[in-house]
This record gives structure tokens, sequence and C-alpha cells, in this order.
């Protein structure tokens, strides 16, 4: 995903309609209202405020891995051993916990291994120069498989119960200290992304990689920092996810990769590199989120919702391209 040219494709649709809503987020900020009053309608116990308050477990965790790994893709690389890192993590954390760690340091530990997974990823990106997409598909199975070897068939359950305030405290009333972190994390990434020199080498790179080493942004440096933001990420979700759960077990976040990269491509990312924006992935985790969580309410099984977002995946990337093909042959 690293090549210097690639074909234009448009990563917004244009038709009318869009243009009188003025932005691919406002489309998806309709589309959250509309299955919102949906879900409301479809179920009775949807409108409970503790019941939306679980709701955001659905998507705080992968959507706190979505912003870093939207700029990853902005950039014009993919990271698809997230979902492994947090496995992993959450390994090293419980290791920690069953010797008596306490948990400032189970949290230091678990991004510690979460930051060093991401310089693994990066430094084979950016030094050895291979594909990201190689490189990843690698690690997922490397460090998934590494948690297998150390538990197989166990799981690590010693917490200390401070542990827990990641993942099953309240701030205020419903208010979740996951969603809070989640929040936070938008803002920053927001800012990172969109007022900051770092953010617009993120999307210089992303849209021609020789033009911005010669422009002079250090494009392997820029890179190897967001894989290492990735890594970061994936752990910090791993110690909010270990916390929630309160153990852990090797198939941890198994499949969790997809729904990531479905929630920023679906947030307006094009796949290719080159645009998109933290605003639209914000709305997507909301989408996602309302629409796992509504489904889970009618008592559809898991694997229907593995299927809604292995289309839901393909439909995003798949539906610009269409309509870009359909006005291209229109205007011949």
């Amino acid at each position: 995903m690293t090549d210097a040219t690639h074909h234009h494709v448009p990563d917004r649709l244009t038709t009318p309609l869009q243009r009188a809503l003025k932005s691919w987020e406002t489309l998806l900020l309709t589309v959250a209202v509309a299955i919102f009053i949906v879900n409301s309608f479809a179920s009775p116990y949807f409108l409970n405020a503790w019941n939306l308050s679980d709701a955001t477990f659905n998507f705080t965790e992968k959507a706190m891995i979505a912003f870093a790994m939207a700029l990853v893709i902005i950039s014009g690389e993919i990271d698809l051993s997230v979902a492994s890192i947090i496995a992993l993590t959450s390994t090293a954390m419980g290791a920690a916990a069953e010797v008596g760690v306490g948990t400032p340091g189970i949290v230091a530990i678990g991004l510690t291994v979460g930051l060093a997974c991401g310089a693994f990823n990066g430094a084979l990106v950016t030094g050895l120069g291979l594909p990201s997409i190689v490189v990843t598909i690698g690690t997922m199975s490397l460090f998934r498989g590494i948690s297998y070897i150390v538990l197989g068939d166990q799981a690590f359950m010693n917490y200390p119960d401070s542990f827990a305030w990641f993942g099953q405290g309240y701030v205020f009333w419903v208010i979740t200290v996951e969603f809070v972190f989640f929040l936070a994390f938008a803002a920053v990434y927001g800012v990172v992304l969109h007022k900051t020199n770092f953010g617009r080498g993120v999307f210089s790179i992303g849209n021609n990689p020789v033009g911005a080493l010669f422009s002079g942004i250090r494009v392997k440096r820029v890179k190897f920092i967001l894989f290492l933001l990735t890594g970061l990420m994936a752990a910090f979700a791993s110690v909010c996810l270990t916390s929630r759960l309160g153990s852990t077990r090797p198939s941890i976040a198994f499949g969790m990769e997809l729904e990531v990269v479905t929630m920023v491509v679906l947030g307006g990312v094009n796949i290719l590199g080159g645009s998109g924006s933290i605003p639209g992935v914000v709305i997507a985790a909301f989408v996602m989120g309302l629409v796992t969580f509504g489904l889970g309410l009618l008592n559809v099984p898991g694997i229907v919702m593995s299927i809604f977002i292995g289309l839901l995946l393909i439909g995003v990337i798949a539906l610009p391209r269409l309509w870009f093909q359909i006005q291209v042959m229109r205007g011949k």
C-alpha cells in the first residue's frame, strides 16, 4: 500500500442528496439518528438509560483503536494485527497480575508491550520496506500465537479489584469511564490530524509519498510513529477490555481487526489513503454500536452480526467505486 501513485478513486459519494446534506459525516449522522429511532421502536428495552450506557461498550474499545488506524490508513498503510496486540498485551498483564503486580504496574506493562508490538510492525514496514498488509498479517498470527503458547486453554483471572475501574467504572451516573476515554481520544486525534503539521504530513504522505518526501516530510519517521500509536491504542483498548471481562484468554478480541477497519472506512477514510476525518470515524463508531446493540436486543445470533460487518465493509469500499464508474460511463 506504499505505491507512490495510484488511480484516483473517490472516497465520497457525490449524489445530489449528499451535496444537499453537505458532507459524508452529516449523512452518517442522519443514518445514526434513523437507527436510533428504529431501535427505540423495535425493542422496549432500548431507551433504558443503563442499557444505552452498556451499549457504549459495543464500540468504545474498537473506536479507540480506530482513531489511530484512521491515521495509518490515511497515510497509505494498514495494521491488521491490532486484535492480536490486544491478546498479547492482555496476556502480559495477566501474567503480571498472577505474580502480584499492582494496577499501575499492570497497566504500564500492557502499554509497554503494545508499544513494542507497534515498534516491531513499524520497523519491518519502514526499515525493511515490507508491505504493511503482509507484515501485519504475519504479526497477527505471531502475537496471538505467543498468547496461545503462554496460556493454552487456561486463563488469567487474578486481577486486583482496582483494575476493574478501567472497564467497569462510572464517572457520573450512566457515563462510563471507557466512554470518557473515547471522547478524550476523539478530541486528541481530531486535533492532531486536522490542526497540526503532523496531521497535514499524514495526508500528504497518503496522497503522494514521494512528493511528501521531497517537500521535507520524514515519511518513514511519520509512518513509524503511526504504527507506534496503533500499538499503543490497541494496548489501551486491551486494558479496558481485560478490565471489563476480568480475565485473559488467548482468544480475546478475536476478529476485532475487521470491525476496526470497517469503522474507519465507514467513517469516510479512503482505504487507498490520502483522505478521511476523525469526526467521521466517531459517527461511524456510534452507527456500528447502535446496530450491534439493537441486533443484540433482538437476540440476533453473533454469526449474523459478523456477516453484517463483512457485508458492510465490502459495501462501503465498493459503493464509491461503482458510483464513480457509473458517472464515467454517463459522461461518455
